[in-house]
Formats: C-alpha cells, sequence, structure tokens
C-alpha cells in the first residue's frame, strides 16, 4: 500500500497525470510537524524534499543579527527541497511551518530513484523549476526598479490568484511579511496598504486581501 493518498487535487506537477503523482507520493512517508518548526536552515547539508500536504511555511533569508528577508510563503499542493537534491549544495534558505503542517517527505535516495524511473516526474519538475527562475527574474526586477510603492504593487500583484472575477491572495500576511519581501519598513508599508485601501485598490475579506481592479499606471 502506498505511504500515503495524493490526488489531482494537489497541483504540484501540473503536467503530470494524478497516477504518475501517485507514483511520486511512493516513493515518501508522511510526516506531521507543529507550528513554528524551522524545516531547512539556510546554508545546512539535507538530503530531504518535501511535499506540502496541509497547512503553510515561510521561505525566508536571514542574517546573524535575526532580520528576514521573505521569499515566499508556500501551501497545499507546494513543494520544497529539490534544489539541494539536484546539485548537492547547502540550502539556499530557511523554511518554516506558520502553522501544523503535514508533509510527504522523500529522501535523495526515493527522489533519485523517482528520477530515474520516472521520466516524466522528471520533465515536469524542469518546468517547474524554469517556471520559478522567470517569478524571480521578475521579483529580482521589480526590487531593483520600482519605489516602495511599486514593489508593493507588483508583490501583491504577483501573490494573487483570479477568483471569481477578481484576484485573491489567500495566505494572511501581516504588513511586516510584505515588509520582509519589499525590504521597506513595516510602518512605510503599513501606510500605502491604508492608501491602497481608501483609495479602492484594495480590501480586506475575511483576513484575506482582494484586489478589485487595478492599480495605478503610474506605480
Amino acid at each position: 500500500m502506498s505511504a500515503l493518498k495524493m490526488t489531482s487535487e494537489f497541483p504540484i506537477f501540473p503536467e503530470l497525470s494524478p497516477d504518475d503523482i501517485q507514483f511520486v507520493a511512493d516513493y515518501g512517508v508522511r510526516r506531521t510537524y507543529p507550528k513554528n518548526s524551522i524545516l531547512v536552515s539556510e546554508g545546512d547539508p539535507s538530503d530531504l524534499f518535501y511535499i506540502i500536504l496541509s497547512g503553510k511555511v515561510k521561505v525566508f533569508l536571514s542574517d546573524d543579527k535575526g532580520k528576514e528577508v521573505l521569499l515566499s510563503i508556500q501551501g497545499e499542493g507546494e513543494y520544497f527541497g529539490e534544489l539541494a537534491l539536484i546539485d548537492e549544495a547547502p540550502r539556499s534558505a530557511s523554511v518554516m511551518t506558520l502553522e501544523t503542517c503535514q508533509m510527504a517527505v522523500v529522501s535523495r535516495a526515493g527522489f533519485e530513484r523517482c528520477l530515474e524511473e520516472h521520466p516524466e516526474f522528471a520533465m515536469g519538475l524542469i518546468r517547474s523549476l524554469v517556471k520559478r527562475i522567470r517569478s524571480l527574474t521578475e521579483q529580482v526586477k521589480g526590487l531593483a526598479l520600482l519605489d516602495v510603492y511599486g514593489r508593493v504593487a507588483n508583490t501583491l500583484l504577483h501573490m494573487a490568484t483570479a477568483q471569481d472575477g477578481k484576484m485573491v491572495i489567500d495566505q494572511r500576511l501581516t504588513h511586516q511579511d510584505i515588509a520582509n519581501m519589499v525590504g521597506a519598513s513595516r510602518e512605510m508599508v503599513s501606510r500605502i496598504m491604508k492608501d491602497l485601501s481608501t483609495g479602492g485598490y484594495i480590501r480586506i475579506e475575511d483576513r484575506r486581501i482582494v484586489i478589485p481592479g487595478k492599480f495605478p499606471a503610474s506605480w
């Protein structure tokens, strides 16, 4: 019997069929991690690949003074840890649970067997990595060329997904989270979010950020 059950509801590798996804799942085991657990530490070696079955994690960088740069928040159906398994280099970022999480955890040996025995998985992974690289390129472009207002707007638009005719950010972000993403102070982000809300460019529904229209072109 498979160690865990996955279906097409998990959009980890959209290029793969449900049977292919189940095949990948056979290489993993299910583990539960409490809130605020550090799963991966930047700079450490590791031989585990993680698939998020439920819950949310944050991917971040930090310095020796505790200052953080938030790279992303990931949830159900997303994954991390594949880079260190592919190039065997130390972890490039840290990952911490934001709530209790269930994970499918695949060892290096299982990951390599899956790549060797299942070419469709390898191609799906390559396509997903390309998408991540393009996304990171856009983020770097925004940080380099936009002012703080523009960086906040760009980050919100990048994280939002279309739902019922509007753009919604499902992750429950604090102003500090957004500040850590765009390289600004929490106070500045709070002022910008207030301006965006007052102008009708965003609204808060059930603690989620909703974008009903377009941001000003000048941003």
